[in-house]
C-alpha cells in the first residue's frame, strides 16, 4: 500500500512532511508507511479520506487480484518465451500498476492485430498461419472493457437516474406510467404501438420528425418501463453520455456508439431501478432475486444486472460478477464489482455451475467454487428464456451467473444450508482451460499455454494433458 500512498501524495504535488501534517501523523511513520514497513491502518485511511475525498477502496487489493488474473492471462503466450512466477506478478501489480495495465493492454492490442492479420491472410488465400478467418468483435469488446474498468458503476449516470426517479414520485414496480407521463410532459412524445409488420422484434423505435416513440406490443410493463427510460437517458442526459463515452478511449465511432447504447441502458436501469431504495430493500430481503423481481416488477437477468452496480462509495451493496453465457460457451454479457476475472481465451470452465442451469429449467442453481489463487466465490446461476412471438417462434436461451466472494456469502439468502467454511464442498474450477494451471483436472479441454506438456507414449491417465 505504500507505494499507492506515495503515487497519492505526488498526484497531490504534497511534500512528505505536507502529507503527514494533514493526516497528524509524524514523518517517520508516514516515511515508514510509504516504503511498507508499517500498515495502513483504518484510522489513517479515515483521514485520507476526510482530507482528499480519496475513496479507500483505492487501497484495497480487489484490484490488484484483478490485475495479476489478467497478468498471467496476458503472459500465457507460449511464443514469449519467458516463465514469469507468480510473485513476480504480484510485486508488479502491487507496485506498479500503472505499468501493469500498460502491459495488458498493449498484450491485447497484439492479440487484436495477429487475428486481424491471420483473418485478413485467410481471406487473401493464404492459410499459412493456421487462424480461424474471422476477424475479432473489439468493439464490444472494448465496451465490456471500459465497464469492467469502472467496477459496473457510472456514479454521475446513477446519480442522475436517481434524481429523475424522485421527481417521477418514484414509483417503485409501476414505472411505465410514470416514465410515459414524463416523456409526453417533458418532451412532447406521443406513445404508439409497433406494427407486427413492422417490428421484426424490434422493441423500441423513435421517430424525432413526428415525435413519435412506438413500443411493441409484446413487452411486459417493466420491460415497457425499460425501453421508456433508455428513451429518457438519450433526451435528457445525452450531454452526460457523450462526454462519458469521450473519456472511454475507444477506438472508431462503433465501438463509441455501443459505448452510449450502453449507457443509456444503464441509465435505464437504474431509473427503474433507483439505487437507493433498491439496495435498502435488497438488504432487506438478502439479495432474493425472485422477490425483489416481484416487487419492481422486472426480470431475474434485469434485477441480477442491477445487483452487480451497487458499488456508490457512500453505500455499497455485495459485490457481484454477473455474466450471460449460451450453451456454447459464448459471454454476451460480463460485468464485474469485484476482483473476479475469466480468461478471453479458450472459453471459461466447464465445472462452474452455470453450464448446468441450461439442464435445470427454472431452478436457481448454488455453488461454492474456489479458483487457482485459493480465493472461494458463492455462485447462483438460472437459465432465462424469453421469445418474440408464439408456437414455433424463435427464442433464446441464456444462462444467467451472479457471484460474490465468500466473505459476503453470508449476507445472501443463497448461503442458507451452505457449510460456507468446508472446503470440501467446494467445486475447483478455474479461469479457462488455456490459462488454468490446475493439475489432473480430468475435465480440462485444452492444455495450460504457461506449462510444457508431458508427451510418455508408455503410460495413459484419466486427466488429460499431463504437464511438467
Amino acid at each position: 500500500m505504500g507505494v499507492r500512498l506515495k503515487r497519492l501524495r505526488e498526484e497531490h504535488r504534497l511534500t512528505q512532511q505536507a502529507l503527514a501534517g494533514a493526516l497528524g501523523i509524524s514523518l517517520s511513520y508516514l516515511n515508514q508507511i510509504e516504503n511498507n514497513q508499517r500498515p495502513l491502518t483504518v484510522p489513517v485511511l479515515l483521514r485520507l479520506n476526510a482530507a482528499f475525498g480519496t475513496d479507500v477502496q483505492l487501497f484495497s487489493d480487489n484490484d490488484e487480484a484483478r490485475l495479476i488474473s489478467e497478468l498471467r492471462e496476458a503472459i500465457s503466450e507460449p511464443t514469449l518465451g519467458e516463465t514469469i512466477a507468480l510473485a513476480d506478478l504480484k510485486e508488479l501489480a502491487a507496485n506498479m500498476p500503472a505499468l501493469a495495465r500498460v502491459f495488458i493492454s498493449q498484450s491485447r492490442r497484439l492479440k487484436q492485430a495477429t487475428e486481424e492479420i491471420a483473418a485478413y491472410a485467410a481471406r487473401l488465400g493464404d492459410d499459412r498461419q493456421g487462424r480461424l478467418a474471422t476477424l475479432p468483435s473489439t468493439p464490444f469488446e472494448e465496451v465490456r472493457d471500459f465497464f469492467y474498468t469502472h467496477h459496473n458503476y457510472i456514479d454521475a449516470l446513477d446519480r442522475a437516474a436517481e434524481t429523475v426517479a424522485q421527481e417521477m414520485g418514484m414509483p417503485l414496480g409501476r414505472m411505465a406510467a410514470a416514465a410515459a407521463q414524463r416523456l409526453e410532459d417533458r418532451h412532447g412524445l406521443r406513445l404508439a404501438d409497433l406494427r407486427e409488420e413492422e417490428s421484426s422484434g424490434i422493441q423500441r423505435s423513435f421517430d424525432a420528425r413526428t415525435l413519435t416513440l412506438r413500443l411493441s406490443r409484446r413487452l411486459l410493463p417493466g420491460q415497457r418501463a425499460f425501453q421508456m427510460a433508455t428513451q429518457i437517458a438519450f433526451l435528457e442526459q445525452r450531454d452526460l453520455i457523450e462526454s462519458l463515452a469521450a473519456k472511454g478511449s475507444f477506438s472508431n465511432d462503433e465501438a463509441r456508439s455501443l459505448a452510449r447504447i450502453g449507457l443509456a441502458n444503464y441509465f435505464a436501469g437504474a431509473l427503474v431501478l433507483p439505487y437507493v431504495p433498491f439496495l435498502q430493500l435488497a438488504e432487506r430481503l438478502r439479495y432474493d432475486i425472485d422477490l425483489l423481481s416481484r416487487e419492481f416488477g422486472m426480470s431475474f437477468e434485469t434485477i441480477c444486472h442491477r445487483l452487480s452496480t451497487l458499488q456508490r462509495p457512500e453505500a455499497r451493496g455485495v459485490p457481484f460478477f454477473f455474466i450471460r453465457v449460451d450453451r456454447a460457451g459464448n459471454i454476451s454479457k460480463r460485468q464485474s464489482a469485484t476482483d473476479f476475472h475469466f480468461s478471453r481465451m479458450g472459453g471459461t470452465c466447464p465445472l462452474w455451475n452455470v453450464y448446468d442451469a441450461f439442464s435445470n429449467s427454472g431452478k436457481t442453481l448454488t455453488q461454492v467454487a474456489e479458483m487457482p489463487d485459493g480465493r472461494a466465490y458463492l455462485w447462483i446461476a438460472r437459465m432465462v428464456e424469453s421469445s418474440r412471438g408464439g408456437h414455433g417462434a424463435p427464442s433464446k436461451k441464456f444462462a444467467i451467473g451472479l457471484g460474490c466472494d465468500l466473505l459476503h456469502a453470508d449476507r445472501l439468502v443463497y448461503s442458507q444450508g451452505l457449510a460456507l467454511n468446508d472446503p470440501a464442498i467446494r467445486t475447483l474450477i478455474g479461469a479457462g482451460c488455456k490459462v488454468c494451471e490446475r493439475a489432473k483436472c480430468p475435465q480440462r479441454a485444452f492444455p495450460p499455454l504457461a506449462k510444457a506438456m508431458v508427451i510418455d507414449e508408455r503410460r495413459s491417465s484419466f486427466a488429460p494433458y499431463s504437464t511438467a
